[in-house]
């Protein structure tokens, strides 16, 4: 008897946690996976994969950094008898063409999609959370987010929508079949316009400066980034500057009947927790 089993991988990180905590809500048997986890899983180590997928019926997918690992475990998945694949990708991926940036969540498409199993992606907007988690918080702290983008607006979407429609597909088997989902908010904004409204919501003076790619490059290489890592976050930031990825979608709307929440509300809900000091 094949139990059903939902297995989140990358469960300790920023879309994984929330994607567990949204299942067990809708009372899935969530089997929570990561290197730090009671079930140990790491990209870098394949020995721990077949442990990991036993009794397995659901996977959701977070793909590692570097293109390839992700066809193995399809194929291990389906020697497994797991019936369903749920992958993270990111916003507009088929139109980021030969850009570094997403050479991985590209390749994971890849692997999923020519598999025999039931599969659907999910493609979010930038995560509205990382003005608060990683990535752009400490400058927020410091006063000022300087970044590329310039008057190109992004459709940030809350995390937390995420994790609702990752756990909203994996319960509901044969309704999101073959499905590329396009994960937005409401409407799309510029950086400057997010962080005046992370600024106003918790009362303090906060300025966005626009800089060139090149100059957010070389102040990541300085602050310690591996120079082919930070060149390949320079170069998302390099396709937003193109608006490829400026559009909104409906697709929360789709699969939760309920439209995606506004950074207006995670700005709120946010600044309320002391995120950005009180």
């Amino acid at each position: 008897m094949h139990d059903d089993i939902t297995l989140v991988l990358g469960a300790t990180g920023k879309t994984g946690r929330r994607v567990a905590a949204h299942a067990r809500l809708r009372g899935a048997t969530v089997r929570a996976a990561s290197r730090s986890s009671a079930t140990p899983f790491d990209w870098s180590d394949p020995r721990g994969w077949d442990a990991a997928l036993d009794g397995v019926a659901a996977v959701y997918i977070v793909p590692p950094s570097t293109p390839g690992p992700v066809h193995e475990l399809v194929a291990r998945a389906a020697e497994a008898g797991v019936r369903r694949l749920v992958l993270l990708s990111g916003h507009g991926a088929d139109t980021w063409g030969e850009s570094a940036f997403g050479r991985d969540m590209r390749d994971a498409e890849d692997a999923v999609r020519s598999s025999r199993l039931e599969w659907t992606v999910l493609r979010p907007a930038n995560f509205a959370q990382n003005f608060d988690e990683e990535l752009w918080h400490a400058p927020l702290l410091a006063g000022e987010l300087a970044l590329p983008p310039g008057d190109v607006p992004e459709p940030f979407i809350d995390v937390e929508d995420v994790g609702d429609v990752a756990a909203t597909v994996l319960a509901e088997p044969g309704r999101h079949a073959g499905r590329v989902y396009e994960l937005t908010g409401p409407r799309a904004i510029t950086f400057a316009e997010a962080v005046d409204l992370v600024g106003r919501a918790s009362g303090r003076p906060l300025a966005y400066r626009s800089i060139s790619v090149d100059a957010y490059v070389a102040g990541l290489v300085d602050d310690g980034w591996d120079p082919g890592e930070a060149r390949t976050l320079g170069d998302m930031f390099v396709l937003m500057e193109r608006g490829l990825i400026a559009g909104t979608t409906d697709d929360v709307a789709t699969v939760l009947g309920r439209p995606a929440r506004s950074f207006e509300d995670y700005v709120a809900r946010t600044a309320a927790a002391g995120a950005w000091g009180r």
